[in-house]
C-alpha cells in the first residue's frame, strides 16, 4: 500500500501518519542536503532603499520662476513640491515638509539660491549649489498673510507684501526681518476712504532703486520713496488690478485689470492713464466704452532696441467667446497674435537676453505654465512657433492605467524603438535650441539599458528609455485604431453606465528578446502585436471571439449523467465555448432577446495601414453571454517560443495559438481542477426569468464601474453546465467526468484510490470549517475587481476600500457560493510537471485568487512548417499546491539557484525575403532555460509568491522546502522575482507601506523598510520592481517616482545626479553713457543697507515672524554634499590663491607704508623750511 505525505492541506491542519512523517523527514533531509549546495551571496548590506528621481509634469502647478543667467526653471505646486529643470536630462525634485501650496518663487539670480513663498505664510531659502537642494532658512509670518514677494536683481533685501496691505522687508542672508515697514495707511493716506486690499504687486523703478511701485488689489497704485518714507505719486483706477509691469526706462508702467483692460501710466501723470487698451473688446462705433471682457490675469511689457515693444498677456477674452480655449496674447506693434492653449494658464514668464531691468529687454521666448503642460513660444520667428519640449512631461497625455519596468534589455532594442518612434514626431517646431540650458549632467555609472512601458486610458501605449535615471519617450502605439469608433445612439440607451474609456489598457505582457507585445484592455479584449520595420497594409484584421463561461448546474435533465464524448483531434470547437471569426460578429441577441455572442468593441472591417513599429498579429475578444457582459481580464502571458498567449478572468482561462490563429483551451476555473476540486461549490437552479434591464446593457457598458454594473442580482452565478469544450484535441477534461484524472496519461499519482480517500477526508474537514461571512467574501470579490480597474475610470471608492482596511479571510479554503475564483497569475516555463517526470517539458503554471497553483502541460509540434500545420495539444495536470491569498508571481530556479527565464525566440523581421524565410524555417526557438539539458538527477525550484506568503517548491518531488509568511495583517500588492548583484531575490510591496526583500531559495528576510502607505489605487496599480535594484510607481496622475533598493545604486546616486548650479559670469551692466553720467539720468543706485539695516531702522517685532533654521544649513555652509572631495580641492586651491594674493598684498602694503613715511618726513621738512616766509618771498 502506497504511503502519501499531506503537508498542510489546510492552514493549521496536518494530517499525516507516523510512516508518512518519517517519509517527510527523509525527503526534507534530502532536500536540505541538496539546498546546501546553493551559495546565497545576497546579504542585508546589499540593500538600501532611497528615492532616485521623479519624472513627469509637476502635478497641480501653482508658481513659476526663471534664472536668466543660470538658465534654470523652477515650478512650484499646490502640494508643496518644487521641480527644477535645467538642460534636458538635468532635473531635480524637492518637497516642502508642510505640503502647503507654493504661491511664488524668486531666484537669487546667479547666486544658486531660491526663495519660495507658501500658502501657510512661510518663506524658505533653498540652496541650489548642491545636487540635492536643501532649505537653509525659513521664516514663518504669524500675524499677516503673504500675498506677493519681490527681490530686486543683485539685492539681498526681499520685499514681502501682505493681505493687510503692508510691506515688510527680509534680509535673505540672515532671513531676519528689517524694522523698516511700509504701512498701507501711510501709502495711500487720504487718496482712498477704504482699505486698498491686499498687495498684488511690488517692483522698484528700473532707473531708480529708491522708488518702489506698490499695487493694491482695489485699483490703487503707489510710487513710494524709500528714503523719504512717503509716497511720491498715487494712481487710482476703478477696476481691480491683477498685475503691473514697468517699461525699462522707468517712465511708464502698465496695469492689467479685472474688466479686460490695460492701462498705461506716465509716472509723473497720476491723474489719469496715458492710454487704455482693451485687447479683446469689441470697439463700438458711437464712441462708447468697449464691452467688458474677462480679467487679464497677467501682463508683461518688454522692449527691443530694433523695434516696437512686446506686450504679452494672459486672459482678457470676450465673455461671448463661450467654449474658447485659454489664450496667450502677444501684442507687437500693430499686430496682435492670439495663441490658444490646450489647458488653463497658471503663469507665464518672458525670457530676455539681460537680467538688468534698466536695459532693453530683448525678449526671445515665453514660458507658459499650463495646468497640465509646459509650453515655450519662440518670439523671434514669424508665427510664434513653439519649441519641441525635450522633457518627459507627456506621461499623463492620457491617464496612466498600468505600467511595466524592464531593466537590462537587449542592446539593439532602444535604437530600434527610437528609429520607428522618430517618424511619429510632429513638424513645425522652432528650429532653435531649447533655451532652458542650465546645469550639468551627472556621471553615468550604469551600463545597462532600461525601458518603461505605460498603458493609458485612451488605449495608447508608450515606450520610454529610462536608462541612467533619465526618461525619454521612444515610441507610441495606438491600440484603439483597430476598432470602429463611431457608434449610433441606439447602441447605448443607458448612457449613465457607459464607460468613457473603452480602450483603456489594463495589462501589458512583453517579451523584450522577441519584441512580441500583448495587451489586455478593459473591454475584455486582447491584442497581440509583432514588431516590424516595414510598413504593411492588413486587408483583413485577424480576429477571434471567445465565449468564456462560469457555470455550475444542478442535475436536472434525465440524460445529465451521460458523459459526452471527448472531442477527437481535429474537431472544431463548440460554438458555445468559442466563436472564432475573421470579421466582427453580427449575432447580437439570443432567442430570448438578450445580447449573446457579441464582443464589446467592433473591429474595423476595412484595410488597415500599419506603420513601421508594432503591427497587429491577432485581436481576441470575449463576448457577451445571455445578456451578461464579459468579465474583465485579470491575468495575461505571452510566449514567443511556443507561439501562445493565455489569459484569464473570474470565469476561467483561455489559451490561443497566435501562429495558427486558433483557440486551444477554454475552461472555467473549476474545470482546471478536474476531479480534485478542493472547494465545495454549491450548485443553484437556473434562472427561469431575467430582469428586462439585463437586455438593456449596452456593448460598451461592460467597462463601467463594476460596483455599479454587477449588482447583487447580476453577480449570482449562472447555473447551466458547459455543454462542450473547445478544440483541445487530446487530454481534454470533461466537466461531468469528475472521477477521472485531469490528465490524459494514466500514470498520474492522482489516480490512486488512497489519494481519493485522503481527498474525501479533507473535503469533510473543510465542510466543517466552512462557516464564513458572506459579507466578507463579497467585500473581497469587490476589492479584487476594483484592484484590477483604473482608478480614474471608476467611481470613487468608499473610505474603507480606499484605505485597504478590508477584511480578508485567514483561511483560503473558505469560499462563498457567490464568489468566483479568478485567474491571477500565469507563467510559461519548461519544468517538471509531475512527480514521476525525469525531464522538464513545456508547460503553463496557473495561479488563482484562492491561492491554488495548477499546471497545464503543453505538447508542442516540431518547429518550422510543422509548427503551423500540427496542432498544439494542451492538457491540465491538476493542482500542485495551495498558498494563503491570491497568487501574484511565479518563477523557477535551476540547481545552482539561477533564474530560469521562459523560453523565447530572438527577434527577426517578419516580412523578409524568401531566402531568409527558408533559413528561418530551419531555426528552432531559442530556449534560454538551462533545464533543457539537465541530467535526470538534477532538479528545479519553483518560487511562488501570494498576497500573504511565499513558498519554494522542489521539483519534480513537489516538496515545499522553504516557506515564509510575508505579512499577517496586510497583504502583498506586488511581488517580483528579480536579479541583483549576480544573484536572485524576491521583492514585495505591501499595502501597509512596507517594501521587503527575501533571499532565494531560502526566503531569508533581507530588507524590511516602511516606505509609504497605500493611499490610493493608483500606487497599487502601477508599483513594479525590476532587475538591478530598480522600482517605480505613479506618485501622482502626472509623475513617475523611481526608487532603488540597491546599496550600490544608492552609493553611486550622488554622482549620477546632475548639477543645477554652474559657475557663470554675470553679464556686464548696461553702459550709462557719457552724457547721462555727466548730467545725471540713468539708473540711480540705493544703499539699502543704510535704509533697512538694524542701525537705521531698528529691530522688527519678534511676534511678527519666527525664524526657523533649515536642515540644509550645515550642508550649505560645507558646500554641496555631492562632491565633497571636489569642493575641498577647489577650496584648498582658492585658499592657496588667496594666501598668495594676501602675501603680495602684505608686501605692497609695507612698501606703501614706507613710501608714506618718507613722504611725511619730506613734507615736514618743507613745512619747517617755509613756515616763516611770506607768500611774496617764494
Amino acid at each position: 500500500m502506497r504511503k502519501f505525505n499531506i503537508r498542510k492541506v489546510l492552514d493549521g491542519l496536518t494530517a499525516v501518519s507516523a510512516v508518512a512523517s518519517a517519509s517527510s523527514a527523509a525527503q526534507q533531509q534530502q532536500a536540505g542536503n541538496r539546498e546546501t549546495e546553493i551559495q546565497e551571496t545576497l546579504q542585508s548590506e546589499h540593500f538600501q532603499l532611497c528615492k532616485t528621481v521623479r519624472h513627469g509634469f509637476p502635478y497641480q502647478p501653482s508658481a513659476l520662476a526663471f534664472d536668466p543667467v543660470q538658465k534654470i526653471l523652477a515650478i512650484g505646486t499646490q502640494t508643496g513640491a518644487l521641480r527644477l529643470f535645467g538642460r534636458p536630462g538635468v532635473e531635480c525634485y524637492c518637497q516642502h515638509d508642510s505640503g502647503a501650496a507654493v504661491i511664488q518663487l524668486q531666484f537669487l539670480i546667479n547666486e544658486g539660491a531660491l526663495v519660495s513663498a507658501l500658502a501657510d505664510d512661510t518663506l524658505h531659502l533653498w540652496n541650489l549649489r548642491q545636487k540635492r537642494p536643501a532649505i537653509l532658512h525659513s521664516l514663518k509670518f504669524n500675524r499677516e498673510r503673504i500675498t506677493f514677494c519681490h527681490l530686486p536683481f543683485q539685492s539681498k533685501w526681499l520685499y514681502v507684501g501682505t493681505e493687510r496691505g503692508n510691506i515688510h522687508i527680509v534680509n535673505v542672508e540672515s532671513f531676519t526681518l528689517s524694522g523698516y515697514v511700509i504701512m498701507w495707511n501711510k501709502a495711500i493716506e487720504l487718496s482712498s476712504k477704504s482699505h486698498p486690499g491686499p498687495v498684488v504687486h511690488i517692483s522698484d523703478n528700473p532707473m531708480d532703486e529708491g522708488k518702489l511701485l506698490i499695487g493694491f488689489e482695489s485699483g490703487t497704485v503707489v510710487l513710494w520713496d524709500l528714503k523719504s518714507k512717503k509716497a511720491d505719486y498715487r494712481y487710482t483706477h476703478d477696476e481691480a488690478i491683477h498685475s503691473v509691469a514697468w517699461h525699462h526706462e522707468g517712465k511708464q508702467f502698465i496695469c492689467s485689470h479685472s474688466d479686460g483692460t490695460l492701462t498705461i501710466w506716465n509716472v509723473k501723470s497720476p491723474t489719469k492713464p496715458f492710454q487704455t487698451i482693451t485687447p479683446h473688446g469689441k470697439q463700438l462705433k458711437d464712441g462708447k466704452k468697449p464691452e467688458p471682457c474677462k480679467p487679464i490675469l497677467k501682463v508683461e511689457y518688454k522692449t527691443t532696441r530694433a523695434g516696437e515693444p512686446f506686450i504679452i498677456l494672459s486672459g482678457g477674452l470676450s465673455y461671448d467667446t463661450v467654449g474658447r480655449r485659454p489664450c496667450l496674447t502677444v501684442m507687437h506693434g500693430k499686430s496682435t497674435a492670439v495663441l490658444e492653449m490646450d489647458y488653463s494658464i497658471v503663469d507665464f514668464l518672458t525670457l530676455c537676453e539681460t537680467p538688468y531691468p534698466n536695459d532693453f529687454q530683448e525678449p526671445y521666448a515665453v514660458v507658459v505654465l499650463l495646468e497640465k503642460d509646459l509650453v515655450l513660444i519662440d518670439l523671434a520667428q514669424n508665427g510664434y512657433p513653439i519649441f519641441e519640449n525635450p522633457y518627459p512631461l507627456t506621461i499623463h497625455e492620457s491617464p496612466v492605467t498600468c505600467c511595466e519596468y524592464f531593466a537590462d534589455c537587449p542592446v539593439d532594442l532602444i535604437p530600434a524603438l527610437y528609429s520607428v518612434g522618430a517618424r511619429q514626431k510632429r513638424q513645425g517646431y522652432s528650429k532653435k535650441e531649447w533655451p532652458i540650458s542650465g546645469g550639468n549632467w551627472g556621471v553615468i555609472t550604469q551600463s545597462y539599458s532600461e525601458i518603461i512601458i505605460t498603458g493609458h486610458a485612451d488605449g495608447s501605449i508608450k515606450f520610454w528609455d529610462a536608462s541612467a535615471i533619465t526618461l525619454q519617450v521612444l515610441y507610441k502605439l495606438k491600440t484603439a485604431k483597430v476598432f470602429e469608433k463611431s457608434r449610433n445612439k441606439d447602441d447605448r440607451p443607458n448612457t449613465d453606465i457607459v464607460d468613457e474609456d473603452p480602450y483603456a489598457i489594463q495589462i501589458i505582457s512583453w517579451c523584450p528578446e522577441s519584441r512580441m507585445l500583448c495587451i489586455a484592455g478593459v473591454s475584455a479584449h486582447v491584442i497581440i502585436y509583432r514588431f516590424s520595420k516595414q510598413e504593411v497594409t492588413t486587408e483583413v484584421i485577424p480576429m477571434l471571439e471567445v465565449r468564456l463561461l462560469y457555470e455550475i448546474n444542478d442535475v436536472e435533465t434525465p440524460d445529465s449523467e451521460q458523459v459526452p464524448p471527448v472531442p477527437t483531434p481535429g474537431t472544431g470547437s463548440n460554438p458555445q465555448s468559442v466563436v472564432p471569426q475573421s470579421h466582427p460578429s453580427t449575432s447580437s441577441s439570443s432567442s430570448d432577446g438578450l445580447r449573446d455572442n457579441v464582443p464589446c468593441l467592433k473591429v474595423k472591417n476595412s484595410p488597415l495601414k500599419q506603420s513601421p513599429g508594432y503591427q497587429i498579429e491577432l485581436v481576441i475578444q470575449l463576448v457577451w453571454v445571455s445578456g451578461e457582459p464579459p468579465q474583465q481580464i485579470t491575468s495575461l502571458a505571452i510566449n514567443s517560443a511556443y507561439g501562445l498567449v493565455v489569459f484569464g478572468n473570474c470565469n476561467g482561462i483561455a489559451m490561443v495559438d497566435y501562429l495558427q490563429k486558433t483557440v486551444l483551451l477554454n475552461l472555467g476555473t473549476i474545470e482546471l481542477y478536474g476531479s480534485n476540486d478542493p472547494y465545495r461549490r454549491e450548485p443553484r437552479s437556473p434562472r427561469k426569468t431575467r430582469q428586462p434591464s439585463g437586455g438593456m446593457l449596452t456593448v460598451a457598458s461592460c467597462m463601467c464601474g463594476l460596483s455599479n454594473l454587477y449588482s447583487e442580482s447580476v453577480k449570482k452565478l449562472r447555473t447551466s453546465y458547459i455543454t462542450g469544450l473547445c478544440d483541445i484535441n487530446e487530454g481534454t477534461v470533461v466537466p461531468e467526468d469528475r472521477c477521472k484524472s485531469p490528465t490524459s496519461g494514466s500514470g498520474s499519482p492522482n489516480n490512486s484510490d488512497d489519494e481519493q480517500k485522503v481527498n474525501n477526508f479533507i473535503e469533510k474537514v473543510k465542510t466543517k470549517s466552512r462557516k464564513f461571512s458572506k459579507m466578507v467574501t463579497n467585500d473581497i470579490a469587490k476589492m479584487s475587481r476594483k484592484l484590477s480597474l483604473p482608478t480614474e475610470l471608476k467611481p470613487d471608492l468608499d473610505v474603507k476600500d480606499n484605505s485597504f482596511s478590508r477584511s480578508r479571510s485567514s483561511s483560503v479554503t473558505s469560499i462563498d457560493k457567490e464568489s468566483r475564483e479568478a485567474i491571477s497569475a500565469l507563467h510559461f516555463c519548461e519544468t517538471f510537471t509531475r512527480k514521476a517526470d525525469t525531464s522538464p517539458s513545456p508547460c503553463l503554471w496557473v495561479g488563482t485568487t484562492l491561492g491554488t497553483v495548477l499546471v497545464i502541460v503543453l505538447n508542442l509540434p516540431p518547429g518550422g512548417e510543422q509548427r503551423l500545420l500540427q496542432p498544439v495539444i494542451v492538457s491540465p495536470s491538476g493542482t500542485i499546491l495551495r498558498l494563503k491569498g491570491a497568487i501574484l508571481r511565479m518563477a523557477f530556479l535551476d540547481t545552482t539557484g539561477s533564474l530560469v527565464p521562459p523560453a523565447h525566440e530572438t527577434w527577426r523581421e517578419h516580412y523578409e525575403d524568401k531566402d531568409e524565410k527558408e533559413k528561418a524555417k530551419k531555426r528552432r526557438p531559442v530556449s534560454v532555460s538551462p533545464s533543457s539539458s539537465q541530467e535526470i538527477s538534477e532538479n528545479q525550484y519553483a518560487v511562488i509568491c501570494s498576497e500573504k506568503q511565499a513558498k519554494v517548491i522542489s521539483l519534480p518531488s513537489q516538496n515545499c522546502i522553504y516557506k515564509q509568511n510575508i505579512t499577517e495583517t496586510s497583504f502583498v500588492l506586488r511581488g517580483d522575482i528579480v536579479s541583483l548583484s549576480n544573484s536572485i531575490c524576491l521583492a514585495c510591496f505591501c499595502a501597509n507601506g512596507h517594501i521587503m526583500t527575501f533571499s532565494l531559495p531560502s526566503l531569508r528576510p533581507l530588507l524590511d523598510v516602511y516606505y509609504l502607505p497605500l493611499t490610493n489605487m493608483r500606487i497599487a496599480r502601477t508599483f513594479c520592481f525590476t532587475d538591478n535594484g530598480q522600482a517605480l510607481y505613479l506618485v501622482s496622475p502626472t509623475e513617475i517616482q523611481r526608487l532603488t533598493y540597491s546599496q550600490e545604486t544608492c552609493e553611486n546616486l550622488q554622482e549620477m545626479l546632475g548639477e543645477l548650479f554652474t559657475l557663470v559670469e554675470t553679464p556686464e551692466a548696461p553702459n550709462r553713457g557719457f552724457f547721462k553720467g555727466l548730467f545725471g539720468g540713468g539708473a540711480q543706485s540705493l544703499d539699502r543697507e543704510e535704509l533697512f539695516g538694524e542701525s537705521a531702522s531698528g529691530k522688527a517685532s519678534r511676534s511678527l515672524a519666527q525664524h526657523i533654521p533649515g536642515p540644509g544649513g550645515i550642508e550649505g555652509v560645507k558646500g554641496a554634499a555631492s562632491g565633497v572631495v571636489g569642493e575641498l580641492a577647489r577650496a584648498r586651491l582658492a585658499l592657496d590663491e588667496r594666501g598668495q594674493k594676501l602675501g603680495e598684498l602684505e608686501e605692497k602694503t609695507a612698501a606703501m607704508l614706507y613710501s608714506a613715511d618718507s613722504f611725511s618726513k619730506h613734507a615736514h621738512e618743507m613745512m619747517l623750511k617755509y613756515k616763516d616766509k611770506k607768500w611774496y618771498q617764494f
